[in-house]
């Protein structure tokens, strides 16, 4: 079974076309399906379009969010509530072809776990989108080790046993290749075709790119350090200590040993040797503590630090007409 969400903000000129052309190619593949709309307190029409189909057509389901919650948010509410085997996340301006579908779906048949979109010839402002788009798609796969050209669509098929081993907070739906591989998810890329907005404005600025660093810097952290904080607040810690402890002792040495008056001599440096040996001690603590919190986060909560994709054992014969 198929499950299309599709998060919808002001979108009331583009649900009709994108429902027509969505039936249309989901019908041709004669498989199972179901279309979420989850509509992120939408100021137009589209919760009234919306909930006109679904009087109409029994594979929809309309979420209402109680407010603006963001595309992020929206995309797990679908998720949540999704039925199907495989998750098709796509926007609501038409954007994203639904003719691309059956590509995603092909690389999903091969095997792969996910089939991300690739926007291969972008018709963006090159200077506003492209350009950000293409720095920060090129951080994102040296910070993630994922190998995508195109991080940023969310024109995107899953598997869902996959997404159901990721959790979605801030604006990071758009990096689920990237928390998905470190369950050792397997991602393949697929060329979609990229269309200008038939209507409205489009609700991404540069100010977002720039948000996206900040992003890139909390993935890399999540995919390296996650199960050991203590390995990176604990460096930091080492060099900050053994920085600070040195210069102190050095000046210790002048004072008893040559009877130097280190406060007016070294006053800057004694500063600064105690605010780094202070600030090591701080992050070797926050290392323990974060080591606290991840055995708290698994162990609560039942959570394995690793992902099995299937066991296989050895078929019994049949004995005496008992297996």
């Amino acid at each position: 079974m198929l499950s299309i969400v599709i998060p919808i903000h002001n979108e009331e000129h583009s649900i009709l076309p994108l429902y027509d052309r969505l039936t249309a190619v989901l019908d041709q593949l004669q498989r199972p399906y179901e279309i979420l709309f989850v509509d992120d307190a939408s100021t137009d029409r589209s919760f009234e379009l919306l909930a006109n189909l679904v009087e109409t057509d029994g594979h929809l389901k309309v979420i209402r969010l109680r407010r603006n919650f963001g595309q992020t948010a929206a995309l797990s509410a679908g998720f949540h509530e999704a039925k199907g085997d495989i998750v098709i996340a796509m926007d609501g301006d038409l954007q994203h072809a639904p003719e691309d579908i059956p590509a995603l779906l092909h690389k999903i048949d091969e095997g792969y776990d996910i089939a991300s979109g690739w926007r291969k010839n972008r018709v963006d402002n090159a200077i506003m989108r492209k350009i950000p788009s293409r720095i920060a798609n090129w951080l994102m796969a040296k910070a993630s080790g994922v190998d995508l050209r195109d991080f940023g669509t969310t024109f995107k098929a899953y598997r869902a046993e996959v997404l159901k081993d990721v959790n979605l907070y801030g604006e990071l739906h758009r990096f689920i290749p990237a928390l998905a591989s470190f369950y050792g998810a397997r991602v393949a890329e697929v060329p979609i075709r990229n269309t200008p907005r038939a209507a409205g404005d489009s609700h991404y600025g540069i100010g977002r790119t720039f948000r996206v660093l900040f992003d890139i810097l909390t993935i890399k952290f999540l995919l390296k350090y996650f199960t050991r904080p203590m390995h990176f607040f604990g460096s930091i810690g080492l060099a900050g200590t053994a920085a600070g402890g040195g210069t102190l002792l050095y000046l210790a040495f002048e004072k008893v040993a040559l009877g130097r008056d280190i406060v007016v001599e070294h006053g800057p440096l004694m500063i600064a040797g105690t605010l780094a040996l202070l600030s090591g001690v701080m992050m070797f603590s926050t290392g323990l503590i974060g080591e606290m919190m991840m055995r708290t986060y698994f162990e609560s909560q039942d959570r394995r630090i690793y992902a099995v994709r299937e066991i296989l054992t050895r078929k019994r014969g049949v004995v005496g007409g008992a297996r």
